[in-house]
């Protein structure tokens, strides 16, 4: 996550997000012992296929216990299903459809959803009630009142951890305690020929990164695509709600413009406005509330879109997040085509340290522009370019840049299909961050150029 420069990056508690200090034994703001944080586990990035989300930390979904392999419990037999004859020796009739197993003398009936072998444990999948048996006129026979299964209701959500225990609004296990993955952890979308794809990365507890894609078209007929990537202050309070109002103001903001006949810079610039004022509504809370948690500040995040046509492309962004150029033909050279608001990007630009030593330090990504009420002053940057061939527009935060900051390192590492497999090779460069440690959230967005025309999408 970007930071903002008043505040180091330092360890934080895991309970609270309190910055704690080197050798504390116990949390100083709510008193969470360290000595008991489990060890990290070995993080394996699986990559997403097929457009299908793998399964949450890596658990291995179970089916019913006695399954007939299609998730549903195996039929239990009757004894008046085995062929027989009666005390005179004449065959038993049929039984009736859908029998149920009867109970055994002196015990009373168990309970729909029960297993016979474990009369206390709640069956995971129950079966349908099966249809009421005909009485000997013919007619239906009245069904008697079901009491209810054991364990959570079917509409409450089960942990994925013990599979038993209720889910509680905070997203914990009431049983097992097991934090429940959520659905901003991982994240993939496709409108037409632009897509995106967001991860919470390996080492954080959520996913702050947002993003906003969408396609659209112009006054004369020509096809626009539109996307923003938003990464959440996370020295700020609510950084993944800043985010998240912030990618959707510019989104639409963008996609209602453009139709209009609005200059594609002049749009990326009026949804930049349009993003801050989201943010800095989330400031606004009462009194009081600034009084009991006075450490709090401002939501922030930091913002970059690009806008791409039939032969123009325009970027706007405040902050450290980037748009890179990658020509189809990678013979010819790719290009950054942002500049990070950040201390680094500073120190470079005065002359007094090269880009080498200036990331090199522990005050490179502390950010100089960013969105949020505290924001010192809003500077959106806009940019327009008219590149003279087809090639893929690549829009990130630094959870990816981190792992391929110069422009050729970006080039190597984006698919060369990327103009025709958007969403493809946003999941493979989402997974290059991963692989290489994934220690911030990690979003891209990809947008061919030249747009093509409305209704073309990934292959």
């Amino acid at each position: 996550m970007s930071q903002m420069p008043q505040q180091a990056a330092v360890p934080k508690c895991p309970s609270c997000e309190e910055p704690l200090e080197s050798g504390d034994r116990f949390c100083g703001a709510c008193g969470y012992d360290l000595s008991v944080v489990p060890a990290r586990p070995e993080d394996s990035p699986t990559l997403a296929v097929n457009g299908a989300v793998p399964a949450p930390d890596g658990v291995d979904w179970p089916v019913a216990r006695d399954s007939d392999g299609h998730g549903h419990p195996a039929p239990a037999h009757a004894a008046a299903e085995v062929p027989g004859t009666d005390s005179g020796g004449s065959p038993l009739p049929p039984p009736p459809p859908a029998p149920s197993a009867a109970p055994a003398a002196g015990t009373e009936s168990p309970a729909p959803g029960v297993r016979l072998d474990r009369p206390d444990e709640p069956d995971e999948y129950p079966l349908q009630a099966p249809d009421p048996r005909l009485t000997a006129e013919g007619a239906p026979a009245p069904v008697p009142a079901q009491p209810r299964p054991a364990g959570p209701a079917p509409a409450e959500k089960v942990c994925v951890a013990c599979r038993a225990g209720r889910v509680d609004d905070d997203g914990y296990c009431e049983n097992c305690g097991h934090a429940q993955p959520r659905e901003r952890d991982h994240m993939e979308q496709e409108s037409g020929p632009v897509a995106a794809v967001s991860d919470r990365g390996l080492r954080h507890h959520r996913n702050e990164d947002a993003f906003s894609v969408g396609c659209t078209v112009l006054p004369d007929g020509a096809p626009a695509s539109v996307a923003i990537v938003c990464d959440g202050v996370s020295s700020a309070t609510r950084p993944d709600d800043a985010s998240l109002a912030a990618s959707r103001a510019a989104g639409e903001s963008l996609l209602g413009a453009l139709p209009r006949g609005t200059h594609p810079q002049q749009a990326m610039h009026d949804a930049i406005l349009a993003a801050a004022q989201a943010v800095n509504a989330l400031a606004d809370e009462p009194a009081t509330a600034r009084e009991q948690a006075p450490h709090q500040n401002a939501p922030a995040c930091t913002l970059v879109g690009a806008v791409v046509t039939a032969g123009l492309l325009v970027v706007g962004w405040v902050g450290d997040s980037r748009v890179y150029w990658v020509p189809a033909d990678r013979s010819a050279p790719p290009a950054r085509l942002t500049e990070d608001d950040s201390w680094a990007a500073q120190m470079v630009a005065a002359g007094l340290m090269n880009e080498a030593e200036a990331y090199a330090d522990e005050r490179a990504h502390a950010i100089t522009g960013w969105l949020g009420a505290d924001a010192y002053e809003l500077e959106p940057h806009t940019a327009s370019f008219k590149p003279d061939r087809a090639g893929v527009v690549v829009v990130c935060t630094d959870g990816l840049w981190n792992y391929a900051e110069s422009a050729q390192e970006m080039a190597d590492a984006v698919p060369l299909d990327a103009a025709a497999r958007p969403l493809h090779s946003a999941r493979v460069l989402v997974g290059h961050a991963l692989d290489g440690g994934g220690h911030d959230n990690v979003t891209v967005a990809l947008l061919p150029f030249p747009a093509p025309p409305q209704g073309a999408g990934s292959a």
